[in-house]
């Protein structure tokens, strides 16, 4: 077993794993935790379930550029099919309209349901739900879902 860091860098390393909360990059952190402590890159990909070529470009990363490699960087995802312009448009149809203003057939507030079927109706493009909540997030809304109430029990009884 041959230790390959010394141990301040194990103590970081130590540190920056207790402190993550996202598993995916915990497990990042114990494997490079593992492999510098000594192990091999198919002991540690056999312990934590990462492909041994994982382990291997996880401590060459490390190595090139220190730890700031090892958390996620944020995945883009695919481009919105609404343009600037339409975003804005459809912002501004949410705060200032009603679903039945627009003609939607209901006495409803917005919901994604109704927010998806008015891009279809205005843009013909289809969206999930999860779409939409994203799409409202990025706009600056605030996507609660709703709860039902139960009405008031009959105190007579």
């Amino acid at each position: 077993m041959k230790i390959r860091a010394t141990p301040e860098e194990l103590a970081a390393i130590k540190f920056a794993m207790e402190k993550e909360e996202m598993p995916r990059v915990y497990k990042r952190y114990q494997a490079l935790y593992l492999f510098l402590s000594g192990k091999t890159c198919k002991e540690v990909s056999s312990l934590i379930g990462l492909t041994d070529i994982t382990v291997c470009n996880i401590h060459r990363a490390y190595k090139k550029s220190g730890l700031a490699v090892i958390p996620d960087k944020s995945i883009p995802g695919r481009p919105s099919r609404l343009t600037p312009q339409q975003l804005n448009e459809l912002k501004q149809v949410i705060l200032n309209n009603m679903p039945s203003d627009v003609g939607l057939v209901t006495n409803l507030p917005w919901t994604a349901n109704l927010i998806a079927e008015y891009i279809k109706r205005k843009y013909d493009y289809t969206y999930s739900i999860r779409g939409i909540t994203g799409m409202l997030e990025r706009l600056g809304f605030i996507y609660v879902r709703p709860t039902y109430v139960l009405a008031p029990a009959n105190q007579i009884k």
